[in-house]
């Protein structure tokens, strides 16, 4: 783990001095304005929180309780590499090895239990050559329990690191795990996890309904600003899943765990969420290019490089020119560097792509989604002869459009629409959704 406790001790005690030496000095030279004072003393507790606010996970705080709602019940486990405790022990290990769980079987999303299978590859059901338990695949021919094999389980416990993005398909396999266990008379209980991106930001338009599929399971905006436990009380409550409403699930929250946090603020390790996901930074570029990407026979948003999700690049984009342009725009949080690279596999192997890496300067400033369309369009203005929508195939654009949830952005942009319109577009549902989603928040 990065050395964050000696760093912030350090900076508490520079601040500490900073504000005594200042203080002598006020009264001839009055550096130090009442703002500046206030702005110190709410660094100190930023700083004061964050050495004593490590996030205490929903598996944690259930080992504390003894395990206490799994006793004398035969377990099925949704779970997959990400499921760890704070100490990085995976809880397949911690419910396999309590004296007091019968862990029966176990359940994985795609990219499979242990997260070493590639995107979007159907995972056959096999035997867990750890425990010798049954694993049960939900990203193979089928993506819900069956009922055949949830016939000797008595509860389903859900622990899966999300990354607070509605095409992430985990969320999609937590619905309809949900729908399962209910028609099966099951109990359902979520391990709570962090949402990485925090949850405060909600952003873009909420999906159609002929557009939903497991990219886009529910009719939610793509950063909703939930963690998984929250989201699932909502789907169910809300009617968004196939579910009575007076179905009840078990949520067992996080410790310490507030919605201005993102990742990095939680003392918490970060374990690869899927193999172009490999450490936290990337979960807040996943939905800042993740739908552009789906074009994937005509650009690269840097998945087989090193910078998955934060470079946009193409054989015929000039890099400084692009940079430029992008930059000029002075769009909130973000800073446009030029890039030449070379990706090791997919879109452009062993060709050198120019474009144009992402910076985030300013988290909080910054909107996530809008970003590839700030990208999409200045290419569009600067190469009206190269369009990305008829380079890339109709099963991409299909895919586009499902990611969006609407092929009313594909067709704003295909119309050379204004920003201004399709921003207005992506903001139309956000504050109706966030009132909604304030009914299910568990932490403040």
């Amino acid at each position: 783990m990065k050395d964050k406790f000696g760093i912030l001790v350090i900076s508490a005690f520079l601040i500490l001095v900073s504000c005594s030496n200042n203080e002598n000095i006020i009264k001839e030279q009055k550096y130090l304005t009442e703002e500046t004072k206030i702005d110190t003393v709410i660094k100190i507790v930023e700083i004061e929180k964050k050495l004593n606010s490590k996030v205490k996970l929903g598996i944690d705080v259930l080992k504390n309780r003894n395990f206490d709602i799994l006793q004398n019940k035969k377990v099925g486990l949704i779970t997959n590499q990400t499921g760890v405790n704070n100490e990085l022990k995976s809880t397949i290990d911690i419910l396999f090895e309590a004296k007091n769980v019968n862990l029966s079987a176990l359940f994985g999303p795609e990219h499979g239990v242990r997260g070493d299978i590639e995107g979007g590859t159907y995972v056959e059901s096999y035997i867990d050559s750890k425990t010798n338990l049954p694993v049960y695949s939900l990203y193979g021919k089928t993506r819900k329990p069956s009922k055949e094999v949830l016939n000797d389980l008595d509860i389903l416990v859900y622990d899966i690191q999300d990354v607070g993005v509605r095409s992430y398909t985990f969320i999609s396999t937590l619905g309809l795990a949900i729908e399962a266990a209910s028609e099966n008379n099951l109990e359902f209980v979520i391990l709570d996890r962090p949402n990485p991106l925090g949850g405060k930001k909600i952003e873009g338009n909420i999906t159609e309904n002929d557009f939903i599929s497991f990219i886009g399971q529910f009719p939610i905006p793509y950063v909703y600003g939930l963690t998984c436990g929250e989201l699932a009380q909502l789907l169910i409550k809300e009617g968004l899943i196939n579910v009575d409403e007076s179905y009840n699930i078990g949520v067992i929250p996080m410790e310490n765990w507030n919605r201005i946090m993102i990742w990095e603020d939680t003392n918490l390790e970060w374990i690869p969420t899927s193999p172009h996901i490999p450490n936290d930074i990337t979960s807040y570029f996943y939905p800042m290019t993740g739908i552009l990407g789906e074009l994937r026979s005509a650009l690269s948003i840097g998945v087989g490089y090193t910078l998955p999700f934060q470079i946009i690049g193409t054989e015929w984009i000039e890099a400084d020119k692009l940079a430029e342009v992008l930059n000029k725009q002075n769009i909130p949080g973000l800073f446009f560097r030029p890039i030449s690279f070379i990706p090791y596999y997919a879109f452009g192997k062993g060709k050198t792509l120019k474009g144009v890496q992402i910076h985030i300067i300013n988290y909080n400033e910054l909107n996530l989604t809008k970003t590839q369309f700030y990208i999409i369009t200045a290419i569009r203005k600067l190469y009206p002869e190269k369009d990305f929508f008829k380079i890339a195939s109709n099963d991409e654009i299909n895919m586009f459009n499902k990611a969006m949830g609407t092929n009313k952005i594909f067709k704003m942009i295909n119309n050379n629409d204004s920003l201004e319109n399709i921003f207005e577009f992506l903001d139309k549902d956000v504050e109706k959704f966030r009132e909604v989603a304030k009914k299910y928040h568990i932490y403040n």
